[in-house]
């Protein structure tokens, strides 16, 4: 069935894979799920937010047991990331109908929509909103890189933007949820296993930084007189590995938009996303903590503002978009009690989802460096450091006039799998299992914080590499991991 999907949404310049939310990619996709669930008799059926259930057996009657993972991609993604999990699902309800088995309970395969958050920013939209993690407002008014609203793609495609929420009726039908994913990652070669069981998911989050200086002629203006926000997006891109490694998590600057973006200008407005890992929240919080007053240049209030920055087409630059902010409760690191989150490290964004230091944006006022408040600041505060560790004084060369806001885009707590479940799914794996902690973020992880009993597998991936055309799976252990998945439901379905 893999083969079926190689096509959709490949890019035949690379071998990666192109497949947003709600595109043209993903429409096929989803009619291809549509057909494989009809096709096995399965009931079809599509939740309130888009997420698509096939279903052996009625979940009305009592919850069922449900698998199954998205198809959508990250840009440039790999064919496994997703896609392995839903038609290993399929393959799986094929293998315990060859066996004779006839489930107890209604045996569900899902395909979760706006898993990647590739397109509108923020990961597991489906299943966000369907436990009622994100809101519908909220989610809505998410926008893509040309300024489209979800609610506008969705009203294109002839769909009610009104009809996204909670639902609770789909969510009391999931008894149980257990996701199959190939491994991001080489844990599996590491113990030379085809099939591993999930201990948890460790916190992460997006930020994004908009670090603003003057738009203004590269050739005429003297490098003195420049507020260039490509120093400090270096600055921060430097730092991000260097404190990451100091705090043991991992940051990665994968996106960047200039504006005006012009060969020949020095940029007015650098926008940076900013994506942080790791074991403990604390850490996590720390490190971004640890970027927000790296780049902070120091605060001048009587200093004129820069003219707002344009693009070559006349039309303002993008502005930091009104509330792309999700938020869980974040529990403490497995086995210990809460340290008290960023607030404890000496600063964080705060609860409204944004600081701004030294200049404002969007109408947002900026706090002093330093300052304390509920919003628009920092909680407490943190030695400044950073210019003079990379050569610059404090005020030269910072590379910023209007100051940086950062706005957190997206949170998820650590996620701990239910252990009694986790012990169950590896004796019905059979063998020795590996037990692996992930820091990439999976719809089970959302399942899991709103109180379904959840659980993952993964299949061996021999490069290691994921959101990458690299990634990959050989025939075998993905014959291994619809096994290891069959046994699992027919355990979970007895």
């Amino acid at each position: 069935m893999l083969e079926d999907l190689a096509r959709v949404g490949r890019d035949p310049a690379t071998g990666g894979y192109v497949r947003d939310a709600w595109s043209h990619a993903d429409q096929e996709l989803r009619e291809w799920f549509a057909g494989e669930a009809t096709r096995r008799g399965l009931d079809l059926r599509e939740d309130r937010n888009g997420n698509l259930w096939a279903w052996w057996g009625d979940p009305a009657r009592e919850p069922g047991v449900v698998t199954g993972s998205h198809l959508d991609s990250v840009r440039q993604g790999g064919a496994y990331d997703g896609p392995l999990g839903v038609v290993s699902a399929f393959a799986a309800i094929d293998l315990l109908r060859r066996r004779g088995f006839q489930p107890r309970r209604p045996l569900g395969v899902v395909c979760f929509t706006d898993e990647e958050g590739a397109r509108f920013g923020v990961p597991c939209v489906g299943s966000r909103l369907l436990t009622g993690a994100l809101t519908p407002e909220r989610a809505l008014g998410l926008t893509d890189d040309h300024g489209d609203t979800l609610a506008d793609v969705l009203t294109r495609l002839g769909r009610d933007p009104r009809a996204l929420g909670p639902d609770p009726e789909t969510l009391r039908a999931i008894g149980v949820f257990v996701e199959l994913h190939v491994e991001q990652g080489k844990g599996l070669v590491e113990h030379g296993r085809p099939v591993g069981v999930a201990s948890g998911i460790w916190p992460h989050g997006r930020w994004r930084f908009d670090l603003r200086g003057q738009a203004n002629h590269a050739g005429t203006t003297r490098l003195a007189d420049r507020h260039d926000p490509m120093l400090a997006l270096a600055r921060l891109v430097l730092a991000a590995r260097e404190h990451a490694a100091r705090r043991g998590v991992v940051a990665t600057v994968g996106k960047v938009l200039v504006s005006p973006n012009n060969a020949n200008a020095v940029p007015g407005l650098v926008s940076a996303w900013l994506d942080a890992r790791g074991p403990a929240e604390a850490d996590v919080r720390a490190l971004v903590a640890d970027l927000h007053h790296l780049t902070a240049p120091p605060v001048h209030p009587a200093a004129p503002q820069p003219p707002e920055p344009r693009t070559p087409a006349g039309s303002p630059s993008p502005q930091p978009p009104p509330g792309n902010s999700v938020r869980g409760q974040a529990p403490a690191p497995y086995g210990a009690a809460s340290t008290g989150g960023a607030a404890s490290q000496g600063g964080a964004v705060p609860e409204g989802g944004v600081a701004s230091v030294g200049g404002s944006s969007s109408g947002e006022a900026a706090a002093p460096y330093g300052g304390a408040g509920s919003s628009g600041g920092y909680v407490g505060s943190v030695k400044r450091r950073g210019f003079e560790e990379g050569g610059l004084a404090p005020g030269e060369g910072s590379g910023l006039r209007g100051g940086v806001v950062v706005r957190e885009e997206s949170w998820t707590p650590l996620v701990g799998f239910d252990v009694g479940l986790r012990e169950r799914v590896g004796r019905a794996v059979g063998g020795e299992v590996p037990v692996l902690a992930t820091g990439a973020g999976h719809d089970a992880g959302i399942l899991a914080a709103a109180g379904v009993p959840s659980a993952m597998l993964f299949v061996r991936n021999p490069t290691g590499v994921s959101h990458a055309p690299d990634e990959h799976a050989e025939q075998a252990d993905c014959e291994a991991g619809v096994a290891a998945l069959a046994n699992v439901l027919e355990e979970l379905c007895r």
